[in-house]
């Protein structure tokens, strides 16, 4: 099955770029769950300023650019993997997790892992 993982954390930790360690520390982890055919596709996103949000609320489109200033968190990047279960998706998105404690000890944020709608077995 399908899950999708993110990361949410303070907008201040997109201020500027994450410590060289962990980047090659998570280079060395992405690269070894590809091999392994676990991660379809993954990515870090930029700062929200960089960014344009859209809403619909009472059926009218408003485009907002960023920065996102009333939001407390941001998503900070994301990856899809085929994990053979949930419990597999949780296990690799706190490893990750993991890489940031050890990497980065002041970032402060949170993981969550979602399983991908697949037509016919999902609500």
């Amino acid at each position: 099955m399908k899950y999708v993982t993110f990361v949410r954390h303070s907008e201040s930790f997109r201020q500027s770029p994450p410590p060289p360690a962990l980047m090659e520390a998570m280079d060395k982890f992405m690269e070894s769950l590809r091999k392994d055919g676990i991660v379809v596709d993954a990515v870090g996103l930029l700062p929200s300023k960089d960014g344009v949000r859209m809403r619909l609320a009472n059926g009218k489109i408003t485009v907002t650019d960023g920065p996102f200033s009333e939001s407390k968190e941001v998503i900070g990047g994301w990856a899809i993997l085929n994990a053979s279960s949930k419990a597999e998706a949780v296990r690799i998105a706190t490893e990750f997790m993991e890489l940031h404690r050890k990497y980065w000890p002041e970032f402060e944020g949170e993981s969550e892992v979602r399983p991908m709608f697949d037509p016919g077995k999902g609500p």
